[in-house]
């Protein structure tokens, strides 16, 4: 997974989700909940490369950064909580996958 359209493909494929542009920038996209409303994925271009923040652990938040180097201490977001995976085919789209998943469980309640 490197492309924008995949990363919001994905997310989109999961239960009552919507994306949305609530920044008025089009390079910004956020995948929301239908229910709460939280967003569980931002997904957006920098640096020549489509970076997706999702909300982990922090137990998991750690063992992402040190796993892989394009995952790092999210970008305009809460640290403790949040990273920012780096899609520049250095992470396996399973992992990828897994990350996005368990944003989407820690927001949905």
């Amino acid at each position: 997974m490197t492309k924008r359209a995949e990363a919001i493909a994905y997310c989109l494929t999961l239960e009552n989700v919507y994306e949305d542009y609530p920044f008025h920038d089009p390079n910004w996209c956020v995948i929301r909940h239908k229910k709460n409303k939280k967003i569980f994925a931002f997904i957006y271009e920098k640096d020549e490369h489509v970076w997706i923040n999702v909300k982990c652990e922090p137990e998991w938040r750690d063992f992402w950064r040190n796993a892989f180097a394009s995952v790092i201490p999210a970008y305009h977001m809460n640290k403790k909580y949040w990273n920012s995976i780096i899609l520049d085919g250095t992470v396996p789209p399973g992992d990828i996958r897994r990350m996005i998943g368990e944003s989407y469980d820690l927001t949905k309640a």
